[in-house]
């Protein structure tokens, strides 16, 4: 695939019309579900693409820096899609392989969101990536809080830092999502932590397709997000119903966290913190444990599990 491939905006915003309006409408009304999807156009509502970059997350910055000097307002919802990351990393610094054949992606967020809305972007991410792997055939499930994997072996993960405009005083919210879309062949250290769509379900997949229906489900789930907001806006004193927790119950319904024995830590890899049991999902994103020691029931923001069982 070449880099030509990857979706303009507008042919994202066609391939909404013509599948994901119908499917959301079976969960939703229709009015509710076009009023998400305004809410959520500004996710890809520009692209770059890029034969080969070293990190995504890099030229985020170099973008931002450009605006902030220019002093000009930035596109929230930019995206950058690379064919291959060189230098590609996750949390911790740890590397990303990222070859040609997988799905390379920055998003640029300007967050206006409340804080407690705002909390929940790195679960929205995540049901986006896990609803595009499923929508091909794959069978994958989200650990908290947003690494998508199917039985123990990652096929997509999340990245997101944040940054503040020298000038602007603007939050800007980098969103790195990784997909092993066609890339099969892992380094011999991530050969039985990782899996590609392609592998899993069988055949080789249209990357372009993939990456539109990606887009698509960034829009739908960044305008969740704002609908909650409008939503609490409305009613500041009431606490949302459960029926209106859509995004909350998503990602409640997509992972396989809950009832797990599991190592808790900041960076479970070199300092594992603690054995725990996850009993849930507070309204704010946060995770809650009980430590096997002892009993005692905490709430976790930040951090990473593994599981034990």
């Amino acid at each position: 695939m070449g880099i030509n491939s990857y979706p303009p905006s507008s042919v994202v915003q066609d391939y909404i019309t013509a599948h994901e309006i119908e499917r959301r409408s079976r969960l939703l009304p229709q009015n509710r579900v076009q009023t998400v999807f305004r809410y959520g156009a500004i996710a890809g509502s520009r692209i770059h693409t890029y034969a080969s970059l070293e990190r995504g997350m890099d030229e985020a910055r170099q973008l931002i820096d450009d605006h902030e000097r220019q002093g000009r307002s930035f596109p929230s919802g930019l995206v950058i899609l690379a064919e291959e990351l060189t230098g590609g990393k996750g949390r911790f610094q740890r590397y990303w392989h990222a070859p040609k054949g997988g799905i390379w992606m920055t998003m640029v967020f300007v967050n206006n969101l409340l804080p407690e809305i705002s909390r929940l972007l790195p679960l929205a991410a995540g049901i986006a990536c896990c609803e595009t792997v499923r929508q091909f055939g794959v069978p994958a499930q989200v650990k908290w809080v947003n690494d998508v994997h199917v039985q123990g072996r990652k096929v997509a993960g999340i990245l997101m830092e944040t940054l503040y405009g020298n000038r602007s005083g603007e939050e800007y919210i980098l969103i790195g999502a990784g997909l092993n879309v066609n890339n099969g062949d892992f380094p011999p250290e991530l050969e039985n932590l990782a899996g590609s769509m392609a592998d899993l379900c069988g055949r080789r997949l249209d990357l372009g397709l993939v990456a539109t229906d990606l887009l698509a489900k960034f829009c739908w789930n960044i305008g969740l997000l704002y609908l909650q907001e409008e939503l609490q806006l409305a009613e500041p004193d009431i606490v949302l119903p459960e029926k209106e927790q859509f995004l909350l119950n998503r990602w409640c319904a997509l992972s396989d966290s809950f009832g797990r024995r599991v190592m808790f830590g900041y960076d479970v890899q070199q300092n594992p913190q603690y054995e725990a049991e996850v009993l849930g999902l507070e309204e704010d994103g946060g995770l809650r444990l009980r430590h096997l020691e002892d009993n005692v029931v905490v709430t976790e923001y930040g951090g990473e599990i593994v599981y034990l069982d």
